[in-house]
């Protein structure tokens, strides 16, 4: 027993749903507020008007990240309930159709047909329906969906995100705003990606490459239209 429990593994897969909806959160409240400072800020706004709309957008963004995430999550939900009472209904209805329906899976698996019959059958002794779940639409326990805490989580993620543009705009004493705003953004994007891709258990490099591209790309556009149309707000 020992042994065995040496031997049991962490894998990766297992983080997938967390890590996608942390990394997603914090690298959208990072660039989408960190682009309304910039842009606000090359727009020759007032250091309160700046700062205001940092705010704002630090808000808007994370109850809109919660809002659509529970909504989505809870969509899922909603098709897995579906999926399992469609399911409990054809066991009650056709068992042994059921039955048979999963030795197939199993063999196709590479179980021989005598074996493949044999677990099928112990299997749905010891749990149709969860076995049914498991193995035959891939619902599994590690990935049901939990849309309050999927709503927390990018609420959260999106608000760690957002935070180090806002307190930039709060507490940078004058001028380079704008500067500062690009470089510690930048900088922030790399190590997301970066230390996303290792907990993945990539190399991290190509992760930080990836998500400093397109961030550095949404805040160029910001910074553009802001110089363009950019007038006095004081």
């Amino acid at each position: 027993m020992d042994a065995l429990q040496a031997h049991i593994e962490s894998h990766r897969s297992h983080h997938s749903g967390w890590l996608r909806a942390a990394v997603l959160g914090a690298n959208d409240g990072l660039i989408s507020t960190g682009s309304l400072v910039l842009g606000m800020a090359t727009a020759h706004a007032s250091p309160a008007t700046i700062l205001l709309t940092g705010i704002a957008g630090l808000a808007a963004g994370a109850l809109s990240m919660a809002a659509g995430e529970y909504v989505s999550v809870s969509s899922q939900v909603d098709a897995e309930r579906a999926d399992a009472r469609l399911e409990a209904h054809a066991l009650r209805e056709h068992p042994e159709a059921e039955l048979d329906e999963l030795a197939e899976i199993y063999v196709r698996r590479g179980l021989d047909p005598s074996l493949a019959r044999q677990v099928a059958e112990q299997l749905t002794a010891h749990d149709d329906l969860g076995t049914h779940l498991r193995d035959e639409l891939g619902i599994h326990d590690l990935q049901r969906a939990r849309p309050v805490q999927a709503g927390l989580a990018s609420a959260l993620a999106f608000t760690s995100g957002a935070l180090p543009p806002v307190l930039l705009a709060w507490l940078w004493p004058g001028t380079g705003l704008a500067v500062a705003i690009v470089v510690s953004t930048l900088i922030l994007l790399a190590l997301l990606g970066y230390l996303a891709e290792r907990v993945a258990g990539g190399r991290g490099l190509r992760g930080a490459l990836r998500v400093l591209s397109w961030g550095a790309l949404a805040m160029g556009a910001t910074a553009l239209i802001g110089h363009l149309f950019g007038v006095s707000l004081a």
